[in-house]
C-alpha cells in the first residue's frame, strides 16, 4: 500500500485476501496457529484508517494486558512500522478521559482496549472493530461490541476477529453455523512465510515441524484448524478449508441420494446428497432434529422438494438409504410415496470408505463435501444443550471409544454420531455395495 510518501508492502493470500474483500457485518478468521490471521486483520484495519479520514477503529482482546504482548507487537513492528516512523501515526498512551490509541494524521483513530475494562472502550462508536482471539470472549461481550458499530465514516461497519478453534459447541462456532457470523477457514498455505507456491519454506519447515509434533486435540486445532472437543478424532482427514463448500446450483443431471437415520429423543437425520459425473458426493441439504415423528419429518422433507401443487422441484432420489428399523421405514415410505433400501451398517469398512473419500484423489480433489448452510432448520433444544446440531458439527467431534477394555481404533464412541451414521451409509452405498437394491414398501 502507498499513501503519499508512505510505502508499505503486504500481499494477502488465500483467506487473508478474502478478508480484505469481505464487507459482512461480522467475519471471523478461524484456523490453526501461524496462518497469519492476526496480521491480516491488523493490515485491513490499518489500511481502512489510512484511506478513510476520521475513521474510528478498535483493537480489543479479553484483557488489555494480553493484547499488549501479542497484537500490538505485530501492529507496531510489522503493520504500522513505516507509518509510526514517519509520524503519519502516533501513539497516545491514554488519560482519564481517553483510552490508549493510535492517532493518524488524517484524523483516524485506532483505540486499544480490553473487555476486562470495557467501560472506557464501550462508551465510543466505531466503524470497524478487530477482536483478537475471539474465543476468549463471551457472547455477551461480542454482542455488546456490535452495538458500538455505528460511526458511519466508511461505507460499511464491521466486526472482524480471529481465533484458533475450540470445541465444536462453542458459542462462536454456533454463531457461525447459524449464519450470524461469516467464518473464513485459514490454512498454513495462506501464509507466504511458511509456504511459497505450495512448497514449504525453510521457516515453514521448522514451524510446521513443531505443530506436527503436537498430539491429540492440540494437533487437531493448532495444526489442522479443526473445532474438536477430544482426542481420538476418527475423521482426522477432514479439513474445513477443503471439504466445506459454498452453495451452488446443482445440475439437474447429477444423481440424488437420500440417507436416513431414525431417532426421536436422539436426532432424526435425513441427508440429501448429489453425486457429480466423477463420483464426488455433496451433502447439500439436511434435516437434523429431535422430538418429531417420522411422518412429520417426511412432510418437512417433501416441503423442501415440492411446490404447493405437489410437483417435484428437483430430481427424485435414486434411492433412499435407511436405517434398518422396519416400522419407521414403512412409515417413511408411506408418507413419502417412495421406497427405501436398507443401509449397509458394518462400521469398520464404512468408516474406511469415508476416510478414503476425504483424501485427495489424483485430480487433487477429495471425493466428499459438505455444503455450507445445508441445515434446513436448527434444533434449538440441541443448541441449548451444547450438542451438535448438524453433520458438520458432528464430524469434528467424532472420536474412537477409548473406554477401558476397548482396543484402540476399534469402535467409535456411540455419542453424537447420527449424521456420522448417515455419512457412513452414503459412502458404503457408493463404494462397498455392488448394485443399488431398492426395497419397495
Amino acid at each position: 500500500m502507498t499513501t503519499g510518501a508512505l510505502e508499505h508492502t503486504y500481499q494477502p493470500h488465500g483467506t487473508a485476501k478474502e478478508l480484505f474483500e469481505n464487507r459482512s457485518p461480522e467475519v471471523l478468521l478461524s484456523g490453526p496457529a501461524g496462518t497469519g490471521k492476526s496480521r491480516a486483520c491488523l493490515e485491513k484495519l490499518h489500511l481502512l484508517a489510512l484511506l478513510n479520514p476520521g475513521m474510528r477503529g478498535l483493537i480489543v482482546r479479553k484483557t488489555l494486558a494480553s493484547l499488549g504482548s501479542t497484537g500490538l507487537v505485530t501492529f507496531r513492528e510489522h503493520v504500522a512500522k513505516e507509518a509510526l516512523e514517519s509520524g503519519v501515526v502516533k501513539w497516545y498512551g491514554g488519560s482519564p478521559q481517553e483510552s490508549p490509541q493510535y492517532r493518524y494524521s488524517n484524523g483516524s483513530v485506532l483505540v486499544v482496549g480490553g473487555m476486562d475494562k470495557a467501560t472506557r472502550i464501550m462508551s465510543s462508536e466505531y466503524d470497524v472493530v478487530y477482536v483478537q482471539e475471539a474465543i476468549e470472549l463471551t457472547e455477551d461481550d461480542w454482542e455488546a461490541i456490535t452495538t458500538r458499530l455505528r460511526n458511519g465514516k466508511i461505507s460499511f461497519q464491521q466486526l472482524m476477529a480471529d481465533t484458533n478453534p475450540s470445541v465444536p459447541t462453542h458459542w462462536l462456532k454456533q454463531r457461525c453455523n447459524r449464519g450470524s457470523t461469516v467464518m473464513l477457514n485459514c490454512r498454513h498455505e495462506d501464509n507466504p512465510v511458511l509456504f511459497k507456491d505450495g512448497i514449504l519454506t525453510t521457516s515453514g519447515e521448522a514451524y510446521i515441524g513443531k505443530l506436527d509434533a503436537l498430539t491429540g486435540v492440540r494437533h487437531s486445532r493448532l495444526r489442522k484448524g479443526q473445532w474438536v472437543a477430544a482426542e481420538g478424532l476418527i475423521y482426522d482427514g477432514f479439513d474445513p478449508a477443503l471439504h466445506l463448500v459454498d452453495p451452488f446450483e446443482i445440475p439437474e443431471t447429477w444423481t440424488r441420494w437420500w440417507v436416513v437415520d431414525f431417532g426421536f429423543t436422539n436426532p432424526f437425520g435425513l441427508q440429501w446428497w448429489a453425486e457429480d459425473p466423477d463420483g464426488r458426493l455433496f451433502l447439500y441439504r439436511e434435516i437434523y432434529r429431535t422430538r418429531r415423528t417420522v411422518d412429520e419429518h417426511a412432510r418437512d422433507a417433501l416441503a423442501q422438494v415440492q411446490d404447493k401443487d405437489g410437483n417435484w422441484t428437483e430430481p427424485k432420489p435414486r434411492a433412499i438409504i435407511a436405517d434398518h428399523d422396519a416400522e419407521n421405514r414403512e412409515r417413511l415410505s408411506l408418507e413419502l410415496g417412495l421406497g427405501t433400501t436398507a443401509a449397509k451398517k458394518t462400521v469398520s469398512d464404512g468408516i474406511q470408505a469415508v476416510q478414503a473419500r476425504l483424501k485427495m484423489a489424483d485430480d487433487g480433489k477429495p471425493r466428499v463435501f459438505i455444503m455450507r448452510g445445508a441445515l434446513v432448520e436448527r434444533d434449538t433444544a440441541l443448541e441449548d444443550a451444547k450438542r451438535p446440531t448438524c453433520t458438520e458439527e458432528e464430524i469434528v467431534g467424532y472420536v474412537w471409544d477409548s473406554a477401558p477394555g476397548k482396543a484402540p481404533k476399534e469402535t467409535p464412541l456411540k455419542e453424537n454420531d447420527h449424521g456420522m451414521d448417515c455419512l457412513r451409509y452414503m459412502a458404503a452405498q457408493r463404494d462397498l455395495v455392488g448394485t443399488t437394491r431398492v426395497r419397495w414398501l
